[in-house]
């Protein structure tokens, strides 16, 4: 670790404070000409704010235009191809002869795939200029695209026609031809000319024909390819959606063969995405504009997914996956969006058709197919949902939907009805634990929970007990169940002839005895109970003979009794106990994966924990307070050794292969659970290798893009510590490693630790050293202004990093253009830094001199005007007892010497030729 301070200045060229009243003083004729000079630097993203700027205070038509114009130089630089488009189309409409603006448009629709519409823009520029060379040249470019297009078009025409007959006929025996039918069907559609042609040719019909068969591969054949036509397209999707209708999909989903059923999940996903996003290729600016509506097809769609839940006749898989799907698309992805509308409609349409899923006890007369997973995932939805609400009063609705619910089974339905009001009330502790709560306040309801723990029947103990446990971890209702249930679950434990429900309520204990957490003092039993009920669930978790949902909860004890390290340090003993646990984590009950993330944090110590201040711990023991103790064996050495155990276990493979699965009981606290255990198990360099062998740096790359901030955050520094010791190319192989980049460049945002600065410019300078395509994606992600920031560190660890990664840097064109710039400092802070006492700083600083001096005779000239200490600074170098820092010294000087005569003369009147020739003798120095 490296210790960093918190504080850091704020670096040159932050935006300043503007005092009240001040902004008016600047015209929009200056923030123009500033935008232009913030352009030919290529510091297209400012340039961009300030022509924006510029537009909130013109007021002419004209100047207006020529703001809109600029922009679209920006967004094209930029690649932002359809703002690009929208704003070239502005100037445009206030000048039809805006040869500038058509050009520019016809480049973003180029990029945008509308080939004849950007022909059409660059004939109206030769009609204009028919001697500009650059417009004729990009219609010759243009035109030979185009003829690509129309003959892959035509020659597609009879393909597609040939393949239906095959498949749509019954006579056709031959398996080879159809198999060979289907994969070139499903290729084609996944290219934008072969999806528009399957539309064009009567497809949708014939896939639609295809589907009806009810024929297996002949349905997947079709979901696949109108999964091809549906990706990106809105306008295709609207029309997909009304041939085929809702009811038609609904009901394949519904199905029982579950890769039909996931196939047309897939579809479904797309055509929301679809619908949702929409592609700008389906629109144009206000000449032809067609604005389509797709909100109706979206709440057509989420009904009928919300109707299969209750659907007799439909599979426990189809309803799995429309559980699996809601959660995806209906709840906002991120708080920025203000529009919960389709949360607040679904919770008004089918609250309670969720809850009838959640419900479900199985084994029961008329209850809903479902799978072990479904409850979870019901759990999962309704927190998702209850999570986006926005308002007390849209809270309050959830709650008296699920009140009301509860209270529908409770009362006036015997004894079935209060197991269906119990595991409701499971169901909503397990996802939205407030709403739990409140349906757990009701009269009669713990009552009954407590009554039905000793009912003679297994299955209706199970719901009972179930109910208990996941009450006993929710604040409101612990004391109520420390002081009733206890000796209720020990009763249980010790009596009950059933392995299923004695370790049920094993659990329950080991919840209630876990209460102090990692805290030493805190014991809730006598002296070795804990270890005896933790002994207890390897045993069970190690029978194979009991069945997967029962094991499930072995787990769930140990991920509250894997807070004492005692129960730890036995855990990572028993390594036919881990490698149960990662096998239950990989089986279809994925319901376990939580519990598994838990126990393998606190192994791993991975959770927060701050050091107490001394002085506050003093004070706390005056005043008599309790003080949290640290276990004697959760000491850093105990830590590693624990580590090193889970890995020779197989823990990454087993984590990789839970990251790899698309689940909803993957939630996002899960997901950083699972990021927490991966930055532990990186912590020692040695590691690291093992670690990407068996597949973690593969796993890291979706945790560091998606969950809470915190798990991303614990990924993207898994992922630096990795890139900085090994070889980037080898641990993400092919695509991957540009992948990596945006997860590093989050590392330097200014709300990171100093140690996760630290740890991404390390990492960012190693993928800049290996190729431009590299530089470019870093650049991409407008890394370059923080990198530039972390130059002005006080940290000298932290300054020399992103020193280095700025030389590295500046192999790329743009960087070097950033040098030239005007009114910049960046060249004076390299020269300065190119004489600092650190000498690897002054090797990082003298070496990006050594490489613009040689590309850029500009910078030689400029670099006697950017400080008047700068012979001296290059005389040190050359009299420097580092032959590195020599040798870059001597480029320097010999670049300045070629680039310009004044300069030479400058160096020729110093002390530089005397020094020069001493060097020139050393022959140790060659």
């Amino acid at each position: 670790g490296v210790p960093v301070p918190g504080c850091r200045p704020i670096p040159c060229g932050a935006p300043r404070r503007v005092p009240a009243g001040s902004r008016l003083q600047v015209s929009a004729e200056q923030l123009r000409a500033r935008g232009n000079a913030l352009f030919q630097a290529g510091e297209h993203g400012a340039a961009l704010a300030a022509y924006t700027e510029a537009l909130s205070l013109s007021g002419a038509g004209a100047e207006r235009a020529v703001l809109h114009r600029n922009r679209a130089a920006c967004y094209l630089k930029l690649e932002d191809y359809a703002k690009a488009e929208a704003d070239a189309t502005k100037a445009i409409e206030a000048d039809g002869r805006d040869v500038k603006a058509l050009f520019r448009r016809s480049q973003a629709l180029q990029q945008l795939g509308r080939l004849d519409q950007a022909i059409s823009d660059l004939q109206r520029c030769l009609s204009l200029e028919p001697r500009n060379k650059v417009f004729q040249e990009a219609l010759r470019a243009l035109g030979s695209s185009m003829h690509e297009k129309m003959k892959t078009m035509s020659c597609t025409d009879s393909k597609v026609e040939q393949m239906f007959q095959i498949l749509l006929d019954p006579e056709e025996k031959d398996a080879d031809k159809k198999q060979k039918a289907v994969q070139n069907l499903i290729v084609l559609a996944r290219e934008e000319a072969g999806a528009e042609k399957i539309f064009q040719s009567d497809g949708v019909r014939l896939l639609t024909q295809l589907l009806d068969t009810a024929k297996a591969d002949l349905m997947l054949a079709a979901l696949r390819t109108l999964v091809g036509l549906c990706s990106g397209h809105r306008s295709r999707t609207m029309a997909i959606l009304a041939e085929l209708g809702a009811p038609r999909l609904s009901a394949v989903l519904g199905v029982e063969h579950d890769q039909v059923s996931l196939a047309a999940c897939n579809l479904l996903h797309v055509m929301f995405d679809s619908l949702k996003e929409g592609l700008q290729k389906d629109f144009r600016g206000k000449e032809d504009a067609v604005v389509l509506d797709s909100s109706r097809d979206l709440k057509l769609l989420i009904k009928h997914l919300l109707e299969l839940l209750v659907l007799e006749g439909a599979s426990a898989h189809g309803r799995d996956n429309a559980l699996n799907l809601l959660i995806k698309v209906v709840p906002r992805k991120s708080p920025k969006e203000t529009n919960n509308s389709m949360s607040l409609w679904v919770i008004d349409q089918g609250l309670k058709k969720i809850l009838e899923v959640g419900s479900t006890v199985c084994g029961s007369p008329n209850s809903l197919p479902v799978t072990e997973n479904s409850r979870m995932s019901a759990s999962v939805l309704l927190s998702k949902l209850y999570e986006d609400l926005k308002c007390d009063a849209e809270r309050e609705n959830f709650h008296h939907l699920c009140e009301d619910y509860v209270r529908s089974w409770f009362e006036g339905h015997e004894l079935l009805g209060k197991l269906r009001a119990i595991q409701t009330v499971s169901c909503l502790l397990q996802g939205p634990s407030d709403a739990g709560n409140r349906v757990l306040e009701l009269e009669g309801i713990m009552d009954s929970v407590l009554s039905l723990c000793a009912s003679v029947c297994e299955a209706h103990q199970l719901v009972a007990v179930e109910a208990l446990i996941h009450a006993a971890d929710k604040a409101k209702r612990a004391s109520f169940i420390t002081a009733n249930g206890v000796s209720l679950l020990k009763e249980i434990y010790k009596h009950s002839e059933r392995d299923s429900i004695r370790i049920r309520a094993l659990v329950g204990l080991c919840k209630l005895g876990s209460a102090g957490g990692t805290d030493f003092s805190m014991k809730q039993f006598a002296e070795g109970s804990t270890m005896k009920l933790a002994k207890q669930c390897r045993k069970w978790l190690c029978n194979e003979a009991i069945d997967t949902g029962t094991r499930r909860w072995a787990v769930e004890g140990l991920a509250y009794l894997t807070f004492d390290a005692d129960v730890k340090e036995e855990f990572v003993e028993d390594k036919a106990a881990m490698q149960a646990m990662f096998h239950l984590a990989k089986s279809e009950d994925r319901s376990v994966l939580y519990a598994v993330a838990s126990t393998l944090v606190n192994c791993t110590n991975s959770y927060d924990h701050e050091e107490p201040d001394p002085q506050m711990l003093e004070l706390a023991k005056y005043a008599k307070q309790h003080i949290p103790e640290q276990h004697p064996k959760d000491k850093p050495e105990f830590v590693k050794r624990r580590v090193q155990k889970l890995l020779t276990a197989g823990v990454v493979s087993a984590l990789a292969c839970v990251v790899k699965s698309e689940n909803p009981a993957l939630t996002n606290s899960c997901r950083e659970l699972i990021s927490r255990v991966f930055l532990a198990l990186v912590e020692e360099a040695e590691d690291r290798g093992g670690v990407v062998a068996q597949g973690g740096g593969k796993a890291l790359i979706p945790l560091s893009l998606e969950g809470t901030e915190v798990g991303q955050t614990k990924a993207a520094q898994a992922l630096a510590k990795i890139t900085i010791t090994s070889n980037p190319e080898i641990a993400f192989p092919g695509e991957r490693i540009y992948e990596v980049v945006r997860p590093l460049v989050s590392l330097l945002h200014l709300q990171r630790t100093g140690l996760e600065n630290f740890e991404g410019l390390m990492a960012l300078t190693n993928l800049a050293g290996i190729s431009e395509r590299l530089r470019q994606k870093i650049l991409k992600e407008r890394a370059v202004p923080m990198i530039e920031g972390y130059m002005f560190e006080e940290h000298e660890l932290i300054r020399l990093a992103a020193t280095e990664c700025m030389c590295n840097m500046a192999m790329s064109k743009e960087v070097q253009e950033l040098f030239l710039a005007e009114g910049s400092d960046r060249l004076k802070l390299m020269v300065l830094y190119s004489g600092e006492e650190d000498e690897k700083l002054r090797r990082a600083a003298s070496g990006t001199l050594a490489m613009l001096t040689a590309l850029h005779p500009a910078i030689c000239k400029r670099i006697p005007q950017v400080t008047v200490h700068w012979l001296e600074i290059l005389q040190a170098l050359l009299l420097s007892p580092s032959a590195e820092l020599q040798h870059r010294g001597a480029v320097v000087v010999m670049n300045m010497m070629m680039a310009a005569r004044e300069v030479a003369e400058q160096l020729i009147a110093s002390e530089m030729l005397e020094i020069l020739s001493v060097l020139a003798k050393d022959k140790d120095k060659p």
